[in-house]
């Protein structure tokens, strides 16, 4: 992903190369070398390589263990951050982040690169003239053999790899998971230590339901890495496979209208950078204008708090509710934080109404 990221900020014509930070020099030296641009600064302390360049920002690529040391020392350096998923390793410690960028009033982004897909924006724009929505669902079937840490991981599939979908789930419906009920299991064939399938039904706000049907381990007639959606509304229904564009079909023959501008909303989105090159153009937007971008901490926390659901239903056999487990994290972050890290968290009248939402069913404001 380092390679990657580095590729589209060289690319763009809005960001400069500032320096390369790695815990092991070498490493950084090797991918500025790598990119042709060895004479980018390298180094192995953040700090110190910020105080030399100067830069206006930081993008943190480093493993999701790594997210609260680096974002933390980022933030108090007065510099705002573009990370990777997830926002961190743990609920708690994502809480820990979204109370340290509140008291550094710096922002801090989370790129979920796979929202940035044309297709993906087309369907949503069909689900939104399908009326009030209901049922939404996402199939994914893949076999890959990674080797290495996720073969071995408790849950490789809900930890690793379905913040995507969910993530995207609560993009396309606009809607909050109020709780989920899901069951991890292991087919006989597979190849991972861990439970590499699930399935798992989230209730949504305004009851709609979410249903998330996955596993790693099943090969043949594969799905899109993006996976295949479903979504039943009031007046008909929208597929996507994941990687072509979408079809609806509404309950009358004429089906319903494009809403006014529709069309040109769907060629802007079209030509607007797609994956990892549309998280940059966000975030750079975002700090040249002030409006808030889709991956901003407070609103991300709640993508990975569906996962944490997930593996927590898992696990023991029971309905979890996501604001319940919230005011358990932050609890926890409490034990942890210290300074103003610690002053926000304990000045939040809630997890959840600090996240931006309503008592009553986590519903975003605005």
């Amino acid at each position: 992903m380092a390679r990657a990221w580095l590729r589209e900020i060289l690319a763009s014509p809005d960001t400069e190369l500032a320096g390369v930070v790695d815990l092991v020099p070498a490493t950084a030296e090797a991918l500025v070398h790598r990119a042709g641009v060895q004479d980018t600064p390298t180094g192995h302390d953040l700090a110190t390589l910020a105080a030399a360049t100067r830069p206006d920002a930081v993008v943190d690529v480093t493993v999701p263990e790594a997210h609260l040391p680096v974002t933390l020392e980022a933030l108090a350096l007065g510099l705002p951050v573009l990370g990777e998923k997830p926002v961190a390793a743990t609920l708690p410690e994502a809480l820990r982040l979204t109370a340290a960028s509140e008291a550094a009033g710096e922002l801090f982004m989370v790129s979920q690169s796979r929202r940035y897909d044309r297709n993906l924006a087309a369907f949503r724009d069909r689900v939104r003239r399908l009326g009030r929505p209901g049922i939404l669902t996402t199939e994914f079937f893949r076999a890959p053999r990674f080797g290495g840490f996720r073969e071995t991981m408790p849950h490789p599939l809900l930890l690793d790899m379905a913040i995507h979908p969910f993530d995207t789930a609560r993009w396309i419906l606009d809607a909050e998971a109020v709780s989920v009920r899901c069951e991890a299991y292991n087919p006989s064939w597979s190849w991972y230590r861990g439970d590499a399938a699930a399935t798992a039904v989230f209730e949504m706000t305004d009851g709609i339901r979410y249903v998330y049907n996955g596993s790693w381990c099943s090969g043949g007639l594969e799905t899109s890495w993006n996976g295949a959606w479903r979504l039943s509304g009031e007046l008909g229904s929208a597929a996507w496979d994941g990687e072509n564009p979408p079809e609806a079909e509404f309950h009358d023959a004429g089906g319903a209208p494009p809403a006014k501008g529709e069309a040109a909303q769907e060629a802007r989105g079209a030509s607007n950078p797609q994956g990892v090159a549309g998280a940059l153009a966000e975030f750079v937007h975002a700090l040249r204008t002030g409006v808030t971008p889709t991956g901003e901490v407070h609103g991300n926390v709640l993508s990975l708090a569906m996962v944490m659901a997930a593996v927590a239903s898992a696990q023991t056999d029971r309905r979890v509710h996501i604001e319940l487990l919230l005011e358990e994290a932050r609890t926890e972050a409490l034990t942890a934080a210290a300074g103003p890290e610690a002053a926000r968290l304990r000045a939040w009248p809630s997890a959840s109404e600090a996240l931006a939402v309503t008592p009553k069913g986590l519903h975003r404001a605005g």
